[in-house]
């Protein structure tokens, strides 16, 4: 997998990049095109920059899509997850398989719909025509107003980005049966800078923010115990914890 999570990562980079560099350039040349300078201005206004606005669009769209296949595969999304976190290991774990289950099902509902949608948008009559078979009663489809590129090409973000969502709902879940952990992002983590190592065992894991659910195998403070691979005792977490959830 991780050959796809670099194509996953690599594709999100590539489209805010683009995206932020045409947003740029676009507004450089508007506000240049204003100054009356001799051979600049006339150059500027020569040069169409109308469809930058539609293709900012067009990339943050498919940005938002992979992106967030992305936050469930690392944790991103904040949830309200507070009267999970107070329920004992073994229903908390039944939430939380059927919030996985749930997730990838509506989004495997979305990709069905979104792909149907693709298609009967002009989808069928490009491939129908690539491979030359007969046109007779398939829709061309409607293009988009500057770029005029097919509109089926731009909504496809929807059935490819929402199935990789799906496949990842299912993988986390999947991960977690076996191994009771879930994927999580530490907000306050800045890339870049070294991690500080931390005198006793605090979990990032099992952070006690009410922003995501607490998974079966960290605890959230106290000394390492940790020494073998196995879910932390109810009694054990309370102690940890300071008791009761307040």
């Amino acid at each position: 997998m991780k050959f796809l999570d670099k194509l996953e990562e690599s594709l999100i980079t590539l489209l805010i990049g683009m995206a932020t560099l045409i947003t740029f350039f676009a507004v450089v040349h508007r506000y240049m095109s204003g100054f009356a300078i001799p051979g600049l201005q006339d150059t500027l206004l020569s040069i169409n920059m109308s469809w930058a606005q539609e293709l900012t669009i067009i990339l943050f769209v498919w940005m938002a899509k992979f992106g967030a296949a992305y936050g469930v595969r690392t944790g991103i999304h904040v949830g309200v997850d507070v009267l999970i976190n107070r329920m004992n290991d073994s229903n908390r774990s039944k939430f939380i398989v059927f919030g996985l289950l749930a997730g990838a099902t509506f989004t495997g509902i979305v990709s069905y719909m979104g792909a149907h949608f693709v298609w009967e948008n002009g989808a069928h009559y490009a491939f129908y025509d690539l491979l030359g078979l007969d046109l007779n009663d398939v829709m061309e489809g409607p293009t988009t107003p500057d770029l005029e590129w097919p509109t089926w090409m731009v909504y496809s973000a929807i059935p490819l980005g929402t199935s990789l969502m799906c496949f990842r709902f299912l993988q986390v879940c999947l991960s977690f049966i076996r191994t009771g952990e879930l994927p999580h992002h530490d907000h306050g983590h800045v890339d870049g800078l070294d991690d500080e190592v931390l005198p006793v065992d605090v979990a990032l894991h099992g952070l006690d923010d009410n922003l995501h659910p607490h998974d079966l195998k960290h605890t959230t403070l106290g000394e390492n115990r940790r020494t073998e691979d196995k879910p932390v005792a109810v009694d054990q977490r309370k102690e940890d914890l300071g008791g009761e959830p307040k």
